[in-house]
């Protein structure tokens, strides 16, 4: 059966998009944060923040909730209906239709407080009170040393994912990476009163799941680039709100690292810096037409069942070929480390090797061989588990998607944001979505200043590509997934319409 999509019959038009009136009227801008620490878990540094930017233009009103939390909704602290209650709570008091919000979460792990929504309110409800009037500009900043695509591909024309949950595969099985998305989405408002900065939006693709040696809560790297942000723009007052973009498939850099300490701090003020350097390049006008604008999708889930069947195959099929070694791990790594010291000579010094060379022997190096063929058995059946392990997981996280179609039936709405701000233009969608996606739209926009963001209104897990869809059972970002591949196609349609 063809999917449907549902198209709201009221677009959602809150303003004419390109409307001259719309850009006659005055721009507002108001902002407020509060701390959404989980007082069970409190933070040392840098808390976990919400963040409200409320703007308004005539009868326009867009609202940019930017959340340090893991998701709206599905996995982490936040919970439903907590979407549905603060839109029904700020429907009620200031009057904010329920379409004129756009929460994002910055997917960093941090504990957040019960009464999230609670919060949320009372941080959009005083940034509606603090609205002055302001001029708006748009640019981009560039950073690409914080981040790398956590996809590998590998020689066997699969590709694998970096995690914590399983081993990388062995380095002579990796054949090129994926991309990376280095612009970062700005958007400036400075005050008319006073001409000082009163907020900025940063936009930027990254996992950030760096978090500090000790494993304390906190808003990670997003949340020490805001706060970099916002120590050294005009006076310090201003108020900066990470926007979480494509970054399904990006990995804070050195993620695995075992020989550095886990530091989002410092990745956190070197994108915030290079976020400072855009920022100050923006010239801010008056005339700034803001309009919002939604559709809601009906997309199909995902029939894992045929691949599923596939995979129990190959879990068989690596389960028999685990064979019994001479060697346990306790013999094999001094083994493993003599000879790669010295492959010429690894069992004795080099003038005994000679000696029996001399004399016509060769037992030394009949030993050498036999050791060889245990330690490459031994590997093989590494080889072998480690590949079995990410087998099992993504298996796993197939099946429990499985179940869920099953439950709850073969489609899921998603809503579809598209916002703009003069010439900054954002379109949202309520899933992990990886930076071919984002990247891909971008060039496709008829505006520059495009930017996608996933993570929005909603949590539906993982969005891959149609290509990466294929490679489902091998890496996180194929098996964590509820959405069939059609999705893609579905959501690129919706969003340039938004565009448009």
């Amino acid at each position: 059966m063809k999917p449907l999509v549902i198209l709201l019959p009221c677009w959602v038009l809150l303003s004419t998009l390109l409307g001259p009136a719309a850009a006659a009227e005055s721009l507002l801008a108001g902002v407020a944060k509060v701390d959404i620490t989980d007082p069970d878990h409190p933070a040392k540094e840098n808390p976990p923040m919400v963040k409200a930017l409320v703007l308004s233009q005539g009868t326009t009103h867009a609202v940019i909730v930017a959340i340090d939390a893991v998701a709206v909704a599905e996995i982490g602290s936040i919970r439903d209906p907590f979407l549905a209650e603060v839109r029904a709570a700020l429907e009620k008091d200031p009057g904010l239709p329920a379409s004129s919000l756009v929460v994002n979460a910055s997917h960093c792990h941090a504990m957040v407080a019960p009464d999230i929504a609670a919060r949320t309110i009372r941080a959009v409800t005083e940034a509606w009170k603090n609205r002055v009037p302001v001029k708006a500009g748009a640019g981009t900043g560039h950073e690409e040393t914080i981040m790398e695509n956590r996809r590998l591909k590998l020689k066997s024309g699969k590709e694998a994912d970096v995690r914590h949950a399983y081993a990388l595969p062995f380095d002579d099985e990796v054949a090129a990476v994926g991309p990376i998305d280095p612009e970062i989405g700005l958007l400036r408002f400075d005050r008319i009163d006073n001409g000082k900065p009163l907020a900025v939006v940063f936009q930027f693709a990254v996992h950030p799941i760096m978090g500090l040696p000790d494993g304390g809560n906190g808003a990670d790297l997003s949340g020490y680039a805001a706060e970099t942000i916002e120590a050294n723009l005009g006076d310090g007052s201003a108020t900066a709100l990470f926007l979480q973009g494509c970054g399904g498939d990006i990995n804070p850099v050195l993620y695995k690292s075992v020989d550095l300490p886990r530091d989002g701090r410092s990745l956190g003020m070197r994108l915030g810096l290079s976020a400072l350097s855009g920022l100050r390049a923006i010239e801010t006008a008056a005339e700034a037409p803001l309009s919002i604008a939604s559709e809601t999708l009906t997309l199909p889930r995902a029939d894992h069942a045929p691949g599923m069947a596939e995979m129990e195959k190959e879990i068989d099929a690596l389960t028999a070929a685990l064979k019994g070694t001479t060697l346990n791990f306790e013999t094999f790594l001094p083994l493993y480390v003599k000879y790669h010291l010295n492959s010429d000579y690894p069992s004795e010094v080099a003038g005994r090797y000679l000696q029996e060379e001399l004399l016509g022997r060769n037992d030394w190096k009949s030993q050498d061989a036999a050791n060889r063929a245990a330690m490459d058995a031994y590997l093989r059946n590494i080889r072998t588990m480690e590949e079995l392990t990410r087998k099992q997981i993504n298996r796993d996280l197939l099946s429990r998607h499985q179940a869920r179609r099953a439950e709850l039936g073969e489609t899921v709405t998603a809503e579809v944001v598209g916002l703009r701000v003069g010439d900054f233009r954002l379109v949202t969608f309520p899933a992990e979505v990886t930076v071919q996606i984002g990247l891909g739209l971008k060039e496709r926009s008829p505006h520059p200043l495009t930017f996608v963001s996933g993570y929005t209104n909603g949590y539906l897990y993982y969005a891959p590509t149609l290509e990466q869809a294929k490679n489902r059972g091998n890496a996180q970002e194929d098996s964590d997934c509820l959405l069939a591949p059609e999705w893609q196609g579905m959501f690129e349609e919706a969003a340039l319409r938004l565009l448009k």
